[in-house]
């Protein structure tokens, strides 16, 4: 990016794995336009990934952060202040995971030990994160917090399994602990519903080709990328955005929106002619 938006800016980025990963392209994006920034994910994640690499690049400081501990929350968020020389100006939740997805177990056959799971890391996390910085009052007045979701929240997809429910529960935080966290502090919370995007957790989904080439077809300016969104998130953490909280914004192209393309009506007519 060009524009220095987030110049004197300090953040938290949750959910950096590798390179195809939103949260790692958002971390750089953040950096280009003048941010200083913490990394973090959960220990087994780290150990996976490729987070050192990335902490290179921004010039960043990792800090493991197991999202549905308290304990780890609260060190992260009190040696990110110490680390970034002051309090938070914008936070990123890029944090999903589902048992019963990697385990291919069929959503009316649920694993509920594995459905507790699934919420806890894909959705209570966030309100795990706002709690602990509203306790410690580790964000500056005018933060933004930033969770990804999709639109299976709103509508189904056969293979999102109970990835779906997590990310409606995920939303709900939003608005409820935004609403909250906006009397105290003016901080505000939004989350983003994204294309699917090709990213080595999406992947994990089932039939998730088929979605990202549904989804191509059906946007009237195809599928946004994962630079795409990362540019989306910088312009939520900036000032541009002050008066925007609470809300599941669509940043999809165009699909959310769309009853049927031209593209998909002649690719039905063009297979019932086969037939």
């Amino acid at each position: 990016m060009a524009h220095q938006i987030l110049q004197g800016k300090r953040g938290i980025i949750f959910g950096a794995l590798d390179e195809r990963s939103i949260a790692w392209k958002t971390a750089l994006a953040c950096v280009e336009a003048g941010a200083q920034i913490v990394l973090t994910n959960a220990p087994i994640a780290m150990r996976m990934g490729k987070i050192n690499e990335l902490a290179k690049q921004c010039n960043a400081q990792v800090i493991p952060a197991d999202a549905t501990s308290m304990e780890d929350l609260e060190n992260l968020f009190t040696k990110s202040i110490e680390v970034l020389g002051g309090k938070i100006d914008f936070v990123l939740h890029s944090i999903g995971m589902s048992p019963n997805v990697r385990k291919a177990i069929p959503y009316t056959e649920t694993n509920y030990d594995n459905f507790h799971k699934t919420l806890d890391i894909s959705a209570l996390s966030l309100h795990r994160v706002l709690q602990t910085a509203m306790k410690l009052d580790a964000l500056n007045e005018w933060s933004s917090v930033v969770g990804l979701s999709y639109i299976a929240a709103q509508r189904t997809f056969p293979g999102y399994n109970d990835m779906a429910d997590a990310k409606a529960l995920m939303e709900s935080i939003a608005r409820s602990f935004g609403y909250s966290y906006g009397l105290k502090k003016k901080v505000r919370v939004n989350t983003i519903s994204q294309s699917p995007t090709i990213t080595t957790a999406g992947s994990g989904v089932s039939g998730f080709d088929a979605f990202y080439h549904y989804a191509e077809k059906m946007s009237p300016l195809g599928n946004a990328t994962g630079e795409d969104c990362a540019n989306y998130c910088v312009s939520l953490f900036s000032d541009y955005t002050r008066m925007v909280t609470m809300q599941n914004l669509f940043h999809d192209g165009g699909y959310s929106m769309t009853g049927v393309s031209d593209q998909v009506i002649e690719e039905i007519m063009k297979n019932a002619t086969k037939e």
